[in-house]
């Protein structure tokens, strides 16, 4: 049977994050758009960094959260909410599930509405390939049998130097920038090659399950 201490017991990861109460609706709204254009995921709102129960008011972060959900995530995002006591405490649960027909944006501190993706336990700006990924996944291109010049040479130079960043394949490649992100991306579009993230850049390599 499902618990909240078995939930916490999990800790922060790509699918759940805890958070001590809601005292930023923008910044909160980065995180339920991450879950949202990623795998889904959970907010439990009363739960410190190290998994200690803090308790809150779940009225007051309903509000929060709702606020967030219908003023700072662009379109307006739907979510579930369930209340957990343990002995006089109470968490708050915002389950957020994973769209497949929108992808999402937040605004950032500076009020531009951006693109973010969960990976691990950290919320990231989605960078343009990412994107171009998302668009291609709605109009799926078939894999070609037969690759052109352009395509094999940013593939080789991938596989030979791997991982590399895109800056790395515009520096070390005569294909134009344009045609390398186009290709990137179905690339990744195709599974062949796959996409590192971490705090600093991201990085491309052979998906070597899918080659």
């Amino acid at each position: 049977m499902e618990s909240i201490k078995k939930l916490i017991g999990e800790g922060e990861h790509q699918q759940q994050d805890f958070k001590l109460r809601i005292e930023d609706q923008r910044k909160i709204a980065r995180t339920m758009v991450a879950f949202a254009n990623t795998d889904g995921g959970r907010l439990l709102i009363g739960v410190k960094d190290n998994g200690k129960i803090s308790g809150i008011n779940p009225e007051e972060e309903f509000h929060m959260i709702q606020g967030a959900a219908q003023m700072y995530c662009k379109p307006s995002m739907e979510f579930e909410s369930r209340i957990w006591q343990e002995e006089m405490k109470l968490v708050l649960e915002v389950k957020i599930e994973p769209h497949s027909n929108h992808i999402f944006q937040a605004q950032d501190e500076e009020g531009n509405w951006k693109f973010y993706i969960r990976r691990k336990d950290q919320t990231l700006v989605a960078n343009k390939i990412v994107q171009k990924v998302w668009k291609l996944e709605q109009n799926a291109l078939i894999k070609p049998t037969v690759f052109g010049e352009k395509e094999l040479t940013v593939l080789k130079l991938i596989q030979e130097f791997q991982p590399l960043t895109l800056s790395k394949i515009y520096r070390k490649s005569d294909v134009n920038k344009s045609n390398i992100d186009q290709i990137v991306s179905l690339l990744v579009h195709w599974k062949m090659i796959k996409m590192n993230f971490n705090d600093d850049d991201v990085k491309y390599e052979i998906d070597k399950k899918k080659s």
